[in-house]
């Protein structure tokens, strides 16, 4: 019989859509999203309700870390953050600072990429040393070169140019780590610089493409020129 029930052809029931006078409210809520809204609802409700009664219940005597991180200012509890509020001079001469922390990183990092690509350099043009040797007769020559030959057979031989090659290989990529590195400092550098220009006092604006002859990556800004005494 259910066989027979499904052969027959039945009318299929579609989905209610949004009236044409409320097309402007978007889809028609259906039963089922009515349920996820009544759900975050509820939710949202009973959290309101459990933080109420936590904080019904809370010891005001009981301590807690934020006691030793606020600060009373003009009788009102304020972040340790909040309560010190550096002066524009402190604030230049912090950021100085960090600038000069940074230039002194570059140079440094300058000596050792300059140290490694000498070291770098002398092993690419290093010379191929030539033994010469000299016999008294035909049967020392033959003697020479027999031990000549022995020793270029020697596995220690090999295995110290492989050794020599590794580090070779090593060395070259710490040069490009060391060069990569110096000019994300640099870049950095840059940055920090004239954030710490566009703090100071002066009339300035932004320059438009159009006005510059180079343009670049980073903003350019000119400040208005000023009679100095």
């Amino acid at each position: 019989m259910s066989s027979l029930r499904n052969a027959v052809n039945r009318k299929a029931h579609k989905e209610r859509s949004q009236p044409q006078a409320r097309k402007k409210f978007g889809l028609l809520e259906k039963h089922k999203d009515y349920v996820l809204r009544a759900q975050a609802y509820h939710k949202k409700e009973e959290t309101l309700r459990k933080l109420k009664e936590k904080a019904a219940f809370r010891n005001p005597d009981e301590f807690y870390f934020r006691m030793i991180k606020t600060k009373v200012v003009d009788g009102v509890h304020r972040p340790e953050s909040e309560a010190k509020q550096y002066t524009h001079e402190e604030i230049l001469l912090m950021k100085t600072q960090d600038i000069g922390y940074l230039l002194q990183k570059i140079q440094s990092e300058k000596k050792k990429v300059e140290r490694l690509r000498s070291t770098l350099h002398t092993l690419d043009n290093q010379p191929v040393n030539k033994h010469v040797y000299f016999a008294e007769d035909r049967e020392e020559a033959k003697e020479v070169q027999r031990r000549s030959s022995e020793r270029r057979k020697l596995p220690a031989s090999e295995d110290l140019s492989d050794l020599l090659k590794r580090k070779t290989s090593a060395s070259y990529r710490e040069l490009e780590a060391r060069k990569k590195r110096l000019n994300d400092l640099e870049k950095l550098y840059s940055d920090m610089d004239l954030q710490k220009e566009l703090q100071k006092k002066g009339r300035k604006r932004k320059l438009r493409e159009d006005e510059i002859a180079n343009p670049s990556r980073n903003p350019v800004y000119r400040w208005q020129t000023e009679r100095k005494r």
